[in-house]
């Protein structure tokens, strides 16, 4: 492996302390136009959780993996930085993560015991009005008990799932081309998704906190309530809440992609930040290529050596609506009136159901929501580590359409404000960040779009073709391993993964799945 040169600095640029650069075993290194190299195995262009988790999997079966990344740090959607103020130590895309301890991918690399989870009491919580809240404890009955009548109906809905999370997290973690293991598991989950994706989503429930609580997790995937799509994706979250948890990694996102890193150079890998790749013709020789980008940028990248019919389907492949953001410094918590919100870490601020419905509906329809759903995330009352002693940090995002310009400061901070009178007061600082301005920082966020496409039933099935193997291209060696790939957005590194056992059976004939666990592969 060639040595770093000496101009190399000894670390990386970081966003954080929780993102480290290691140079003792192998090349971490700011570069560009690498094109000489003899030896590389396989390369992967994006360093975000899927890149990694692509080049994680191949260095454990044994191959000499290249990682090329844009931005002066690695991460993509999953890394932390001071955004505000010195010693505010905010998430720069996702910030809690409910799949952490659930996909297969993280399970089998044993992430648990490489990081600090934080698996808090409460899940989520849902504010209402009248200093009201819908509370998911981790715990279901504790959570149905403060359901009031809607109690036995929210234990009938969502209890089968939370009984067979390993079955639903094997449904949803592959394509769904694939004949599916457990199809009771898929029948009851079928049936709950239409019910709650459909005209009747309110049958089963009397009063508001269950309904309101249920919603707040659909509404993660930025589309129309209700929904199919939306629905199934919302209670797959819900389930989780109640069987692993929605943990909090201790030093942020970061945390994550740093283990990822520093398992890809224990085994031989490289990393090179600061290498914006445009053609993949700029790539020096390998075998394998997977590249953790979206289907358009895949196009550009091959320049014109697509087959016209497949690049045509890249071409069609959809993007969604798109998030705003602002992070803030705060020197208290935030100041909830409903007492048990004061303990969740992660917080659904949109009203009732048909409130919330309302504001993503007006999105959809490609406007801005006069009272929009916020999803909130209060980190630092797990992990002190986030910001000073005493001080707090608040990560917030609300939807808006596609492409848009608008600073939504003002409005994530009233809806807060609505439900938590004084927010104000606590604002040291904030920084907002516009969907365009998403996209700006990462490319895969394409208009905003923080989920690399849009969630819609026809694009969960053709993401981004209709194949039993859609990570594998038209390209001779050449794998797409981005979120926009099956099985879609979220930090579980199931893309990447998948992508890369694809790669190793066709170019490698390797069938049997490396040894991902701490103490595998050495």
């Amino acid at each position: 492996m060639p040595a770093p040169p000496e101009t190399a600095p000894t670390g990386c640029a970081q966003p954080s302390p929780e993102i480290r650069c290691r140079n003792e075993t192998t090349l971490f290194r700011p570069g560009h136009r690498v094109t000489t190299d003899q030896g590389l195995d396989a390369i992967v262009v994006g360093s975000g959780p899927n890149g990694l988790a692509a080049a994680v999997t191949l260095a454990r079966a044994g191959l000499r993996v290249r990682v090329y990344e844009r931005n002066p740090q690695i991460g993509g959607g999953a890394e932390t930085a001071e955004l505000t103020l010195p010693g505010f130590h905010h998430d720069v895309g996702s910030a809690v993560h409910p799949l952490a301890l659930a996909s297969e991918f993280f399970v089998k690399f044993g992430l648990k015991d490489r990081i600090e989870l934080r698996v808090p009491e409460i899940s989520y919580g849902h504010p209402l009005p009248g200093g009201r809240a819908g509370v998911a404890w981790h715990d279901i009955e504790r959570t149905a008990a403060g359901l009031g009548r809607d109690g036995a109906a929210w234990l009938q809905l969502l209890g089968p799932l939370v009984d067979n999370v390993k079955a639903i997290a094997e449904l949803t973690g592959d394509t769904l081309l694939r004949v599916p293991r457990h199809p009771l598991t898929l029948a009851r989950f079928g049936l709950r998704t239409l019910e709650q994706g459909g005209p009747a989503w309110n049958w089963r429930f009397t009063g508001e906190k269950a309904p309101a609580l249920l919603t707040g997790t659909f509404a993660h995937s930025i589309g129309r309530l209700p929904s199919p799509s939306t629905a199934g994706a919302g209670l797959v979250l819900a389930a989780h809440a109640h069987a692993g948890g929605w943990p909090i990694p201790t030093g942020g996102s970061g945390a994550i992609v740093q283990a990822l890193a520093d398992d890809l150079l224990a085994h031989g890998g490289e990393i090179i930040t600061n290498a914006e790749i445009t053609s993949l013709r700029e790539l020096p020789p390998a075998r394998v290529t997977l590249l953790d980008v979206t289907p358009r940028a895949l196009v550009d990248l091959a320049d014109g050596a697509l087959p016209a019919r497949y690049a045509a389907a890249m071409e069609r492949f959809r993007y969604g609506n798109a998030v705003a953001k602002v992070d803030f410094a705060l020197n208290e918590p935030v100041p909830w009136s409903a007492e048990d919100l004061r303990r969740a870490p992660t917080l659904h601020v949109g009203g009732t159901r048909a409130d919330q419905a309302r504001a993503e509906n007006a999105v959809a329809r490609g406007r801005h929501a006069d009272s929009p759903y916020v999803l909130a995330a209060q980190p630092s009352i797990l992990d002190s580590t986030r910001a000073p002693a005493g001080k707090h940090v608040l990560w917030a995002y609300t939807h808006v359409p596609a492409g848009s310009t608008r600073d939504q400061t003002e409005q994530i901070t009233r809806q807060i404000e609505r439900f938590a009178p004084g927010f104000r007061d606590t604002i040291l600082a904030s920084t907002g960040q516009t969907a365009t301005q998403m996209q700006n920082h990462n490319p895969n966020h394409v208009g905003g779009d923080i989920a690399a496409g849009a969630i819609s039933m026809a694009q969960l099935v053709r993401r981004p073709v209709l194949s039993s193997d859609p990570w594998h291209t038209p390209l001779t060696g050449v794998y797409l391993c981005s979120s926009s790939t099956a099985p879609g957005p979220g930090v579980h590194g199931m893309c990447g993964y998948r992508a890369a056992l694809s790669a190793l059976a066709h170019e490698y004939d390797i069938t049997t799945p490396p040894d991902l666990s701490p103490s595998g592969g050495k």
